[in-house]
């Protein structure tokens, strides 16, 4: 009890330090957590959270902290996979680090999804599923989808829209509104929660939502949303766009204070 005690207060001392000092310690005690990623500034943020996730997982290897270096692991493949493909003139070894460090990631999530394959933990379900196409760990998802480990989970209801969404229209809509109703203080949702939204209401001819959460994504930062169409919709229904464009702000304002309640029953 007391070593796991202090492992675990191991844990929260170093996620507290400071980024540079929590880093140098992690490579200083675990070395190949970061000899085996790339050595140059490419991908900076990345690397830095795979390696603090990788000594989180390697000293508590539970399913939640498999989970989170998988998914840490996947956004560093993403950007370092780009990385690799520019060419340095002068410093062909940076290239080469750039390639360890993508071998290093598909090596790493491959053993993740292999250690993985029999959890229950409804993150890694999806991941199994939408991944690999595990059919076994998608039916073991949606028999737990009214659990309070999915249900209370902004993410998690986002990745069952991703899945009803192309058979269920209205379900998809009430996960993506319940996926707003979750959404953290400060946290800017995920673009395709509105881009999803978006496009559900106007293929239903809802063009007052439509509008509505267009301009929402807007102020979100989502660029290349199109509003012409829908507006000219409710022009020719003579809506007036200055009262949807105050519910709008209204709108944006409880998603990002945390305080959206959604119009919908559940």
């Amino acid at each position: 009890m007391l070593k796991k005690a202090s492992v675990l207060l191991g844990l929260l001392t170093l996620t507290g330090c400071e980024e540079a000092l929590t880093l140098a310690q992690v490579c200083k005690e675990t070395p190949g957590f970061c000899s085996d990623l790339n050595k140059d500034s490419h991908c900076k943020d990345e690397r830095s959270d795979v390696i603090i996730k990788r000594y989180i997982e390697y000293k508590d290897p539970t399913d939640e902290n498999k989970y989170q270096l998988l998914k840490d692991f996947e956004s560093y493949n993403q950007c370092i996979t780009v990385a690799a493909k520019i060419e340095h003139i002068k410093l062909k070894a940076k290239k080469t680090s750039r390639i360890d460090g993508q071998l290093t990631s598909i090596k790493e999530m491959t053993r993740l999804y292999q250690d993985t394959q029999n959890t229950n933990h409804p993150g890694l379900l999806y991941y199994q599923w939408s991944r690999n196409n595990n059919q076994n760990a998608l039916t073991k998802l949606l028999a737990i989808e009214n659990d309070k480990s999915v249900t209370q989970s902004a993410e998690m209801q986002f990745f069952l829209a991703s899945y009803y969404i192309k058979f269920d229209d209205e379900k998809t809509i009430d996960l993506l509104y319940k996926t707003l109703e979750l959404n953290k203080k400060d946290n800017v949702p995920n673009s395709e929660v509105y881009t999803s939204l978006i496009s559900l209401f106007y293929k239903h001819d809802k063009f007052k939502h439509a509008y509505i959460f267009s301009k929402v994504a807007q102020m979100s930062g989502i660029e290349n949303i199109d509003v012409f169409e829908i507006e000219q919709q409710l022009i020719t229904n003579g809506k007036s766009l200055d009262s949807l464009d105050v519910l709008a702000e209204q709108t944006f304002q409880q998603i990002m204070a945390g305080d959206f309640v959604s119009p919908r029953e559940f």
